[in-house]
């Protein structure tokens, strides 16, 4: 009796030691990127927020701490909350344009028609080219004398349009720019979200007579729906930090039409030199962020909890 407890004991001793040596491993690659996420995420976050609470140019190694006063004079400045404005009319694009038109533009892919191939390298193609060309390629499309939009205008008898020289019309232009080249994104999210939906519903559905707008409703949306969520986080979190197809296209300038968020922290921080205000800019994009993923996930909480 005693050897077998002494055997049973070694057998304990013997798994703890297997489960320490397994949590060891685990903790020794989960370092790298523990420590590049605390150094490259958490730190500069945490850094910008510090900033925020100094007057500094960036250059002189000496700061003046004015408090909350980068804040109080941000929110009290015109020019922040039209850069706001403009940075949510990117936003309300992004979940209500670009998702359904990447839905849309899925949908087509996962129906069984011709040419699928060919439609989804088309499809596809606008979100492989970079930002600066496409910066590039739309103000070409845009010109008021060779451009081929003013061009198809003036076919149609209408007069050419002077789409980035200020103005709504410049905010416009730049909006479907973006649409154009992110909506392929969320493509291919819900086409990855489509695939995984077994085949035997959409079987079992044709059979009970359901039409395809009934196997949409019934079937793929309540399927894709965790993706329609990550989707909006992505969109909100990605408006919000926007910035080169605006520098690009217009410098954030056409006055103050096109300024958005990201382009008056620039100027801020790298053509002002204020980094303190700059950085209470970034702080506020921050938080604006936070708390919209935090209200996406508490509707999809409330939405899985009915």
């Amino acid at each position: 009796m005693a050897q077998q407890a002494d055997v049973l004991t070694e057998a304990k001793l013997q798994k703890k030691k297997d489960r320490n040596n397994t949590r060891l491993t685990i903790a020794i690659f989960l370092l790298p990127a523990i420590l590049t996420y605390l150094v490259f995420i958490l730190y500069p976050i945490f850094d910008t927020f510090v900033i925020s609470l100094y007057r500094w140019n960036g250059i002189s190694p000496t700061r003046t701490f004015v408090g909350l006063d980068n804040y109080t004079t941000l929110l009290q400045e015109s020019r922040f909350w039209f850069a706001f404005r403009n940075n949510m009319y990117v936003v309300l694009l992004s979940i209500f344009v670009q998702i359904p038109l990447g839905l849309v533009m899925a949908l087509v892919l996962f129906s069984k028609i011709k040419g699928k191939k060919i439609l989804n390298v088309l499809f596809f193609l606008p979100y492989l080219m970079s930002t600066v060309a496409v910066g590039l390629l739309w103000i070409f499309m845009y010109d008021p004398v060779n451009g081929p939009v003013n061009r198809l205008f003036n076919l149609f008898g209408m007069q050419s349009v002077h789409w980035l020289a200020g103005g709504t019309s410049s905010l416009i232009a730049i909006l479907i720019v973006i649409a154009w080249q992110f909506a392929p994104f969320y493509m291919i999210l819900f086409r990855a979200a489509m695939v995984g939906i077994p085949e035997e519903h959409y079987e079992s559905a044709e059979i009970d007579g359901a039409s395809e707008t009934q196997k949409f409703f019934y079937i793929t949306l309540p399927s894709i729906m965790p993706t329609i969520v990550s989707s909006s986080i992505l969109a909100v979190v990605g408006s919000l930090k926007t910035f080169a197809i605006f520098y690009v296209m217009t410098g954030g300038g056409s006055g103050i039409s096109t300024d958005i968020l990201g382009t008056f922290m620039y100027r801020q921080a790298f053509i002002n030199f204020n980094m303190g205000y700059s950085s209470a800019i970034a702080a506020i994009m921050f938080i604006v962020a936070l708390i919209s993923v935090i209200i996406i996930q508490l509707i999809d909480y409330r939405r899985r909890n009915k």
